[in-house]
């Protein structure tokens, strides 16, 4: 019986995705959470994809394009049968957003039953992109972050760290690059912590942090959280104690950063994207974002804007054939100059190659944020061989 069933979503959903390409309105299924403990992440992306439209219009090589924003809650049933809803309700030539990476991965089979693109904006655990050949990021990945930054550590008196992570996929990620890459440049990881993805309590761990008297812990927490994972660290003095607090730059993340307070100065953490990047372009993009979302932009913005970006592209280079395999394959390869620097996707792994900067909390004209001060050129996942 269930074989069945299967079979015959399998069908409904390879139908459905026959019956996009004669129409003249190309349609985008972007799955957020827009509730729940992740609606920052599904704001920051669905403000970025409105202000790409904004600025470039609805209108792409002869096709109309229409968003269809649903809210999963950060639930990966809800986005799986939201998925199924959006390509055989709606019709969707493409599916995108994922604001974590469990999300991502329930919908990856989807995609390749109906052949046809998940767009990950968000997501950044390494293995989504192996899930299916119809996956694409357009984000970055944990471990693309999180090397640069085990380089950095031992040449700047860090020795001695105790990993804090959350415990899921991109958490693990962050610990395993980090870890190998630090011990290998002669550190010594002290201890390795994982936390609750759900409703985390920092406190226990971060006594366990102080007893072990590290030079620094590196820490890792989904975008959002930064601001308890903070809050919790001052209350148990660590910000006192001489223990230096570096990561990856999701736990200073520009959507809370500002409300940190001081505590956060002087936070050390490796990303590849920051509000204060000196560019042109990301002067424009902060500006237009605030302007249109009354908020300033984090790293999951550029998710949304620049995964605009590459759908627009890849209809425009294959003059409005909106198929699955003809999208996926005039995404590869693509290269630009994006708000956070060059990017091109990388065609055999199908994810981001990019700058990654090393910043530092820092105030400027009386705001909180990450001051860029050393540049890794075209960084590529080195998870990925």
């Amino acid at each position: 019986m269930v074989t069945r069933l299967k079979t015959a979503l399998v069908a409904l959903l390879l139908a459905a995705g026959t019956a996009h390409a004669a129409d003249d309105t190309f349609k985008i299924g972007l799955i957020l959470p827009m509730t729940g403990p992740f609606a920052s992440t599904g704001r920051q992306v669905d403000g970025g994809v409105k202000l790409w439209m904004q600025q470039h219009g609805d209108m792409v090589a002869g096709k109309k394009i229409q968003v269809i924003l649903k809210d999963d809650g950060g639930t990966p049933d809800q986005t799986r049968r939201i998925a199924q809803e959006l390509i055989v309700n709606d019709k969707v030539n493409l599916l995108a957003g994922f604001g974590l990476t469990p999300l991502a991965m329930a919908t990856a089979p989807i995609a390749t039953q109906a052949k046809i693109p998940e767009l990950v904006m968000a997501a950044a655990t390494s293995a989504i992109t192996e899930q299916s050949p119809y996956v694409i990021r357009a984000g970055f990945t944990l471990p693309q972050v999180a090397t640069p930054l085990a380089d950095w550590a031992p040449k700047n008196g860090i020795r001695k760290v105790v990993t804090l992570v959350t415990d899921y996929g991109p958490g693990i990620d962050a610990e395993k690059a980090f870890s190998s890459r630090f011990t290998a440049n002669g550190g010594t990881i002290v201890e390795s912590i994982r936390v609750p993805l759900k409703n985390p309590d920092f406190a226990p761990f971060l006594q366990k942090v102080a007893d072990s008297k590290p030079d620094a812990v590196f820490v890792f927490v989904p975008s959002g959280v930064g601001s308890v994972f903070m809050k919790q660290f001052t209350e148990r003095g660590l910000d006192k104690s001489g223990i230096k607090l570096i990561g990856t730059g999701d736990v200073v993340d520009d959507d809370i950063l500002n409300d940190m307070g001081d505590v956060a100065l002087g936070v050390v953490t490796s990303f590849h994207y920051s509000a204060a990047h000196p560019s042109p372009e990301n002067k424009a993009y902060v500006e237009g974002f605030k302007k249109l979302n009354g908020m300033r932009p984090n790293f999951h913005s550029l998710g949304g804007y620049d995964g605009m970006r590459m759908v627009y592209k890849a209809l425009e280079a294959t003059k409005g054939n909106a198929e699955g395999e003809a999208l996926v394959a005039a995404m590869k390869g693509q290269s630009f100059e994006s708000p956070r620097g060059p990017v091109t996707i990388d065609p055999a792994t199908r994810d981001p190659i990019q700058n990654v900067y090393i910043r530092k909390v820092e105030k400027v004209n009386g705001e909180l944020y990450s001051v860029e001060f050393a540049t890794i050129p075209m960084f590529k996942d080195p998870a990925h061989k």
